[in-house]
């Protein structure tokens, strides 16, 4: 297995056993806890310029294989776009979207499948599998497709035409789960994935790869080093799982003792009102979510009623000094509208929880004049473009 010069294994999360990656390709074998890449930061030879952001495998020395072994569509790279219309109308004093929907295929899901995926080809697989609410579905089935490997992708009902349509067009094995009564949900995809899970079968599912929150970290390398690596105020993130607002976070951290930055940015979890375990348990203190009882949302990507790590995304929230934040899905739905209207770039309503909630942490004096704000634009408008025509109908009508 080829794997980087920094690479020390893969340290359990809760006993903190280090393993070696060649053996471990899925959660810790004694307590099953999640398994994380650790490394050695004096072996990286990490040499950014910058603004000189390319494909997110020029930051190879922190990424557990090395940039030969990849398998990538040149994901990353993406820009960080200033929105001064925003920042005015919210009387912060910048505010950045950063574009994950210009990804291959129109999410920030391409990085974690990208470093997944290698991961299970290093390891000699032939397929991989996972549930997913939709687009970490069609990313993988696309990285498959180029690693020439097969995917076993299950989806609820409720996932969106595209996702289930590229799939299949990537050439991956769907199996859309609608149980008896129907509206099938995540929850539903992931009972069916495990009930068919096979031996020789790699997953690449959310938290049980150690790789996917490991690509997911390079959104945290180039946020910092576009701003200069200035450290901004706040970074909100849509969240459902928060696979991405982990990597985050733990990509800040390894910059911080690498000694390019000092300090951390405050990690924002953005939420539907309609399925908000993570925002409800920071708020009573918690460690750890209660499972949502009845999820009523449109936004599909966060619609996430039983994240299975939101221990340690509460604790990169706490450790950040950051928060988390709902907003009801009109809100949301109008931050989306006016995002494309005001600004040009085009977000899913699941991203779209992040303006809203940014625009709502503002009014509540969490932002002000002197703060830089970072939006995380996690997948492109068209992913759910009927979501968005429909409401911008319905306000055309006055409803």
């Amino acid at each position: 297995m080829r794997t980087t010069d920094a690479l020390r294994g893969l340290e359990c999360l809760d006993c903190s056993e280090l393993l070696d990656p060649a053996v471990a390709g899925g959660r810790c074998p004694d307590c099953d806890g999640i398994l994380d890449p650790t490394y050695d930061y004096d072996a990286a030879d990490l040499s950014l310029d910058a603004g000189a952001v390319g494909s997110m495998w020029r930051y190879a020395d922190l990424l557990p294989f090395p940039r030969e072994a990849a398998v990538t569509l040149a994901e990353g790279g993406t820009p960080l776009v200033p929105c001064p219309g925003l920042a005015e109308s919210w009387g912060v004093g910048e505010v950045y979207v950063k574009d994950e929907g210009r990804n291959p295929t129109g999410t920030f899901k391409d990085r974690g499948q990208s470093v997944a995926v290698t991961a299970a080809r290093e390891h000699g697989a032939e397929d991989v599998a996972l549930a997913s609410a939709g687009n970490a579905g069609q990313a993988a089935a696309a990285y498959a497709a180029a690693a020439g490997l097969d995917a076993h992708v299950f989806l609820p009902e409720r996932a969106g035409f595209t996702q289930k349509a590229m799939v299949e067009v990537h050439g991956g094995d769907l199996s859309v789960v609608d149980p008896v009564g129907g509206d099938s949900r995540i929850g539903d995809a992931g009972a069916a994935f495990e009930a068919a899970m096979e031996d020789d079968w790699h997953p690449v599912q959310t938290f049980v790869t150690p790789y996917r929150h490991e690509g997911k970290k390079t959104m945290g390398y180039e946020i910092l080093e576009q701003l200069d690596w200035t450290v901004p105020d706040g970074v909100v993130y849509p969240t459902g799982g928060g696979v991405g607002l982990v990597g985050i976070h733990k990509a800040a951290r390894e910059l911080r003792d690498l000694g390019r930055v000092e300090a951390l940015p405050g990690m924002y979890a953005a939420q539907s009102t309609g399925c908000a375990p993570v925002v409800e348990a920071y708020e009573a203190g918690r460690d750890r979510h209660e499972p949502w009882e009845d999820v009523e949302t449109v936004c599909g990507g966060i619609a996430i009623p039983d994240p299975g790590a939101s221990d340690i995304v509460l604790a990169a929230i706490r450790e950040s000094d950051g928060g988390a934040v709902a907003t009801d899905d009109d809100a949301i739905l109008d931050a989306a509208l006016t995002v494309a209207r005001e600004t040009g770039l085009e977000m899913a309503p699941t991203c779209a929880s992040a303006v809203s909630g940014a625009a709502k942490l503002a009014a509540e004096g969490e932002f002000g004049p002197d703060d830089t704000v970072v939006i995380l634009n996690t997948g492109a408008g068209n992913k759910d473009a009927d979501v968005l025509r429909s409401h911008a109908g319905r306000r055309r009508g006055g409803s």
